[in-house]
Formats: structure tokens, C-alpha cells, sequence
């Protein structure tokens, strides 16, 4: 008998469907609507967000290496329009004001 082969074959399909992308990246998209404009969602789970920090525009806090969060970016937009958010921003992106700014002594009223 021969040994297994973990190798995928040459020529074999190349489109890779969303939902694998997704997978493969440590999370499932989606698609909400936010603003009357269409986002893909992709949530990104801990294990896979090594190596870099983000700085999430919900908040304007860092997303440090290894911390899960979620990527979202227009339907129709590119990829330098993807944005990295805290979960817990993304779910809130509503109920905030846009941009907001504090000296470091401020309050957080």
C-alpha cells in the first residue's frame, strides 16, 4: 500500500468559495446592511489575528496581536477599505457618534 497523499492535485478546482475563504481565515461571512450600504462581515477568531495590531474605528482603541475581532469592509469596496473593529464596537456602531476625540484627562461621561 502507498503512503497517503496530504497534497491537493494540480489542477484541480482554484475558485475557492466565500464561505471556505472564510474558514480558512478563522471565521464565517456575512452580509448586514449598515448606512444604506451593503458590508461583508468576517469575524476573525483570536488564534488567527497574530502578528499585527489594528486600531478599531469604533472606539479609536488598538486591537492588539491575537485578540478576535471582526473585519468589515462596503460589498463593493476593495481591500483597502476593510476596517478591523472590536466585536463589541461593530455591534454598537449605531448607538456611537462618529470620530470621538478625548484629551487623556478628559472624563468619560
Amino acid at each position: 500500500m502507498s503512503p497517503r497523499r496530504n497534497r491537493p492535485k494540480v489542477g484541480g478546482p482554484s475558485a475557492e468559495s466565500s464561505e471556505d475563504e472564510g474558514r480558512r481565515y478563522g471565521g464565517f461571512q456575512s452580509t448586514e446592511s449598515w448606512q444604506g450600504e451593503e458590508w461583508c462581515v468576517r469575524n476573525v477568531a483570536g488564534a488567527s489575528a497574530a502578528g499585527k495590531t489594528y486600531r478599531c474605528p469604533g472606539c479609536d482603541q488598538e486591537i492588539p496581536s491575537g485578540v478576535a475581532h471582526v473585519v468589515a469592509w462596503p460589498q463593493y469596496g476593495g481591500v483597502d477599505d476593510r476596517r478591523h473593529w472590536h466585536k463589541a464596537c461593530w455591534n454598537a456602531k449605531d448607538r456611537r457618534t462618529t470620530k470621538v476625540q478625548r484629551s487623556r484627562g478628559a472624563p468619560r461621561y
